[in-house]
């Protein structure tokens, strides 16, 4: 995630663009770290969230409200006293620095006009929110930080607000102000940043180069380092030390391309997507991701909203679902392992042949055998060899003859049983492992009270005294074609026998991901012929819904809906059929449309 110091620069723009000259109607503190501000501006209402979480700080425009306390926090209740009404007069960002400082001019008790403001620090867990006075004296913070927490800056009121100094760093957008004077006093001598400067950087430090450039600047993330490196068309891991002049040349040359792009504004606020989940943002394209789905947005504020939207929709549904994937995971691993069992057991009874064929030559050829042999050699007249065959020296031919039966008999039986058990259990894994391809794909609450449900009914979870069986609220995933045919994708095994068997028809096209746990997709023929690139849609949705989507390419079984059958007793979502197409496909559905 790059919320680095370009991020900042692309929300202070768009700040400026929205709310600067703007008043401070409401201002609400919904968490302990975190406060949201309503501003009236140009004929128009916006609200600022502005969040210290040390996991999660954040900074932008929302139209979502958010539910405060019945009784406002004191730091609330200061701000209130001394900016509502207040007018927004300038929004900063020091150097690269992930800081936003936000002035505002009001008036006091005697109706003078005083000027404050608003520091917010987004740096991790050492992000706040700081109330300074004109004088730059702390007046209050979110988060207070005494000499016993920090000993490099503390943040209590009543002390001299400063920025700490970024230990041996410089400050990128340095360079484009030192192209005609490196003497500007706006700018001190140990903040100065040439091409000379950068050159040196580079040369003292034996590490991978992307580092070595985000380790010298401030505001710089790795990835953004990555990305200079990539339009430099140097490898990034090379020791920054070990470059020749050229390949530093290319470096700086995308380095201060990149700064003028943020001293005029010009940012494209984007996130990037790996089927579907949201795996990086940026404030400038990110190309080294070419071969990944890049959505361009309006705003930055857009792309923080819907990228901190869709990862927690992930983790919070992992969280819930932790429960589920412990039980499921229990009963693999004990199937598993007897499976294994059987199996070496099922190998032990190979041998059950050998002794009934030991059986009939002593029953034929026993009759020459001398009391008290060991062993006797006979003419096996099924392969027309001869064998040797032990013998209990006590027993008499006959009775070693019955002994090789009565093992032979026995084994037998523990085949027959083991082929049925063997079988159940293998049903039963394959069974646990579709369930936990289900709960791969879970993408909201609704979806794991289905799969909930399929546990108790399988006899995993018990169902608890009185409870109903609860309400199915979860729907297929519903997707298009780019020819217009509509697909649809199972989320779990109910959902896949309800596709199969009660909604596709008998002319309607069926995909699954061979010999792997996954999603039935069902395509509405609708009577017509399907083209070809609707058969591949269909299958690279089998394919992403199903545990080989990591793979390159995944094998897809597809046929129509008339040919798959259930067997009677079968397990939820089990099928078979005897005739089909094959076809090797990617999993990759970024270009498809999804409606639901």
């Amino acid at each position: 995630m790059a919320f680095d110091g370009i991020t900042i620069a692309n929300i202070v723009k768009e700040l400026n663009d929205n709310i600067l000259g703007g008043r401070i109607y409401k201002i609400a503190q919904p968490e302990s770290d975190e406060l949201l501000l309503t501003i009236k501006n140009n004929s128009s209402q916006y609200r600022l969230l502005l969040s210290a979480d040390a996991s999660l700080p954040l900074v932008y425009l929302t139209d979502k409200n958010k539910q405060s306390p019945m009784t406002a926090p004191g730091f609330c209740m200061l701000l209130r006293k001394h900016l509502q009404n207040a007018r927004i007069t300038k929004i900063t960002q020091p150097g690269l620095e992930r800081i936003i400082r936000i002035h505002m001019e009001h008036l006091n008790e005697m109706g003078d006009l005083c000027e404050k403001s608003l520091i917010i620090e987004i740096m991790g867990k050492h992000s706040n929110i700081i109330f300074c006075n004109e004088e730059n004296t702390i007046i209050d913070s979110i988060k207070h930080i005494s000499g016993l927490v920090s000993s490099v800056r503390e943040v209590l009121p009543g002390r001299e607000y400063f920025i700490p100094q970024t230990q041996d760093k410089l400050n990128p957008l340095a360079l484009l102000n030192n192209q005609t004077s490196a003497e500007d006093d706006a700018v001190t001598k140990e903040s100065v940043s040439t091409k000379e400067s950068f050159f040196a950087k580079m040369a003292e430090k034996p590490m991978p180069v992307f580092k070595a450039i985000y380790s010298s600047y401030t505001g710089l993330s790795p990835i953004i380092a990555q990305e200079i490196c990539y339009l430099a068309k140097v490898d990034g891991d090379i020791p920054a030390n070990a470059l020749d002049k050229s390949s530093l040349e290319n470096i700086y040359v995308n380095l201060y391309d990149m700064m003028q792009k943020i001293q005029n504004g010009t940012f494209a606020p984007n996130i990037i997507y790996d089927q579907k989940n949201p795996i990086e943002f940026a404030a400038l394209p990110l190309t080294l991701y070419s071969n990944k789905e890049t959505v361009v947005f309006d705003t930055i504020s857009e792309v923080l909203e819907h990228y901190y939207e869709e990862k927690n929709i992930i983790t919070r549904i992992r969280q819930k679902s932790v429960d589920l994937r412990k039980i499921v995971q229990t009963a693999l691993e004990r199937n598993i392992k007897k499976y294994d069992l059987q199996v070496k057991q099922m190998q032990d009874t190979e041998k059950r042949e050998k002794y009934r064929i030991y059986g009939e030559l002593l029953n034929t050829y026993g009759y020459n055998v001398e009391p008290g042999a060991k062993s006797m050699e006979a003419l096996n007249y099924y392969t027309n060899e001869m064998i040797t065959i032990p013998l209990d020296e006590t027993l008499t031919p006959s009775e070693n003859a019955k002994k090789y039966f009565d093992k032979y008999g026995k084994l037998k039986r523990t085949y027959e049983a083991l082929s049925e058990l063997t079988i159940a259990v293998k049903e039963e894994i394959e069974h646990l492992e579709s369930i936990s391809a289900a709960l791969d794909i879970a993408l909201q609450e609704e979806d794991l009270v289905q799969i909930k449900e399929e546990l108790i009914e399988s006899g995993y979870i018990r169902r608890k005294g009185g409870t109903k069986k609860v309400k199915i609220t979860s729907k297929p995933f519903h997707y298009i074609s780019s020819d217009g045919f509509h697909m649809y994708v199972g989320k779990n095994n109910y959902q896949n026998d309800e596709l199969t068997f009660k909604f596709a028809t008998g002319n309607d096209w069926w995909f699954h991901a061979k010999g792997t746990p996954g999603s039935h997709v069902v395509v509405k023929s609708e009577g017509k012929e399907l083209p070809d690139r609707t058969f591949e849609e269909a299958a690279k949705l089998a394919a992403y819904y199903s545990k080989g989507r990591e793979q390159e390419k995944v094998e897809i079984d597809y046929l129509q809906k008339k040919n798959v059958k259930k067997p009677n007793g079968s397990k939820p979502g089990f099928v078979v059929y005897y005739t089909n197409y094959s076809m090797m496909i990617d999993s990759d559905i970024s270009g498809l449309e999804q409606l639901s």
